[in-house]
């Protein structure tokens, strides 16, 4: 018997957080969750030891990533953009690739903008993409809920934080088990 092949592999799987910057966070809806899931998912994919990548959109204008999750992030550099997909920051697709990287797991703000148009090239660019729901959120809640149905109709898989985190887990009883169980609750 196999697994789904869909399922998250810990050897081909990154994180990615997209855009997650101060001078946007208050006007996003329900940032504070949004905020939390992210930090949960960064927790979790340290304790799994798993890559993780974040950007900034124009940081001129809209600020630094939120110190919350910088705080997570001590020792990572951003992937600074102008364009709104990731597509165009620093060459990050081809850095996924050259490690092997082929399971993004995408955050961030906002999930009608930045977010689709990301996932939708990394989707074109065949790398499988797990849109974190409870992580990705935008101002309007229509805008939101358009992207996602529009992410999954073209092959992005819609899920949790935490069931992305118990899928790289596998198994219980571990010491990572453990320590990402006291993450998630």
């Amino acid at each position: 018997m196999i697994r789904n092949s869909i399922t998250l592999k810990r050897e081909t799987t990154a994180l990615l957080i997209i855009d997650m910057q101060e001078r946007i966070l208050p006007v996003i809806n329900n940032f504070e969750n949004i905020l939390q899931n992210s930090i949960k998912l960064i927790k979790g994919f340290k304790v799994l030891k798993l890559p993780i990548f974040f950007t900034e959109q124009y940081p001129k204008g809209l600020g630094l990533t939120s110190k919350l999750i910088l705080e997570e992030l001590n020792g990572y550099s951003a992937f600074q953009k102008m364009s709104f997909s990731c597509f165009g920051a620093d060459n990050l697709f081809e850095l996924f690739k050259s490690k092997k990287i082929t399971q993004i797991v995408v955050t961030g703000i906002e999930t009608h903008v930045c977010v689709q148009q990301t996932v939708l090239d990394l989707i074109e660019n065949q790398f499988q993409v797990n849109v974190a729901a409870d992580a990705v959120s935008s101002r309007k809640v229509i805008d939101y809920q358009i992207a996602l149905d529009r992410m999954r109709k073209h092959g992005a898989e819609i899920t949790t934080s935490e069931s992305i985190l118990f899928e790289l887990l596998e198994v219980c009883g571990t010491p990572e088990f453990k320590e990402i169980s006291l993450i998630v609750k």
